[in-house]
């Protein structure tokens, strides 16, 4: 099997792959124009011990002289991209000429709702990790924070004080949390972004501007929103920027959940566990952590559904995803096979 990964960001996942397919294309012109040493520097995982000779190949190039010829070429088999929809629905639409098995894994928009009865220092620290881990460079931040009202103060006040803890700085060091964001476009359009919110009315609780250093770091941002038609609310960032939005009832931050397009990650923090296993269900995405956010594990399948694209990486999906069934017959019989046209 011939394959196709085009990330930007991710982890290409190869190793888990390698024993079923013959050939790994690796490139795209997002991957290799923003972060070309990551592309190229991907290649030197195949020179691994025990990894086979001759599986990985990094291809860079634009739009016409790589994405579109490597995804519309006949003896690809299979794509695995992640990026954004607009981009995506090209992938898809070029995988029509060669009806390759395509597997997206694109944005998200994802809720934490945090309930009266949760830890609120566990929420925090959830709400924190979700949103300024990576420096909220992850397709599955949890960027809208549900907060039942009235735990809703007292939860942005826990926030600000783990905030205050991070340490900014170069990703090289050991020391740092939060470094820069990968270019000066993420800053522009957060800034745009945080604008408008504001001139809908949302209120800038902390953070909201870049920091006056050298290179693309931005603060940790956090955005106080009365509904929840407000730009950072339902807009993908991709930057350490959360949003929080208040709640009344479960049925309303179930609704209040599900108003986006996108459907990859979701966070529950209850101490109910009937309430979260309900509340749970109800949740459209491919991952739903509860009183926790981001655990990760090569066992578990990692995934989303709508606009956050389909298929499943890691977990016994992923060998799935990457193996084809096929059927095989086999006469046992002494007796050769019989005239089909002769009744028995």
């Amino acid at each position: 099997m011939l394959q196709i990964l085009s990330q930007l960001f991710n982890s290409a996942h190869i190793g888990a792959r390698a024993e079923y397919i013959r050939g790994v294309f690796i490139g795209g012109p997002e991957l290799c124009n923003v972060a070309p040493l990551r592309c190229l520097r991907s290649q030197s995982w195949s020179k691994r011990p025990g990894f086979p000779a001759g599986v990985v190949s990094v291809i860079t190039g634009d739009t016409e002289s790589c994405a579109i010829p490597l995804t519309r070429h006949p003896d690809v088999d299979r794509i695995a991209f992640t990026g954004g929809p607009e981009t995506a629905r090209h992938v898809v639409r070029n995988s029509a000429e060669n009806f390759a098995v395509t597997s997206l894994e694109l944005g998200g928009k994802s809720p934490i709702v945090v309930f009266d009865d949760s830890d609120l220092n566990g929420a925090a620290n959830g709400l924190v990790a979700g949103n300024f881990g990576a420096s909220g460079q992850s397709c599955a931040a949890g960027s809208r924070g549900l907060i039942h009202r009235p735990i809703l103060e007292a939860l942005t006040e826990r926030i600000a004080l783990t905030v205050q803890s991070i340490v900014i700085g170069n990703p090289l060091d050991a020391a740092t949390h939060l470094g820069p964001l990968c270019t000066k476009a993420q800053i522009d359009h957060i800034i745009a972004a945080l604008a408008k919110a504001k001139a809908q009315g949302a209120q800038i609780r902390f953070g909201g501007a870049a920091l006056e250093r050298p290179g693309n770091y931005m603060a940790p941002t956090l955005v106080q929103c009365d509904r929840h038609d407000i730009e950072t609310v339902h807009v993908e960032l991709f930057g350490p920027v959360m949003s929080l939005i208040p709640f009344d009832t479960e049925e309303e931050a179930i609704s209040l959940a599900n108003s986006t397009p996108f459907g990859l990650g979701s966070g529950v923090f209850t101490q109910n566990l009937s309430r979260a296993h309900r509340v749970s269900k109800w949740l459209k995405a491919g991952i739903c952590w509860i009183n926790t956010y981001r655990a990760i594990s090569p066992i578990a399948p990692f995934g989303g559904y709508n606009h956050s694209g389909y298929g499943r990486e890691a977990g016994v999906d992923a060998i799935y995803d990457y193996t084809r069934t096929k059927t095989t017959w086999i006469n046992t019989s002494d007796t050769p096979m019989a005239n089909p046209f002769v009744m028995r």
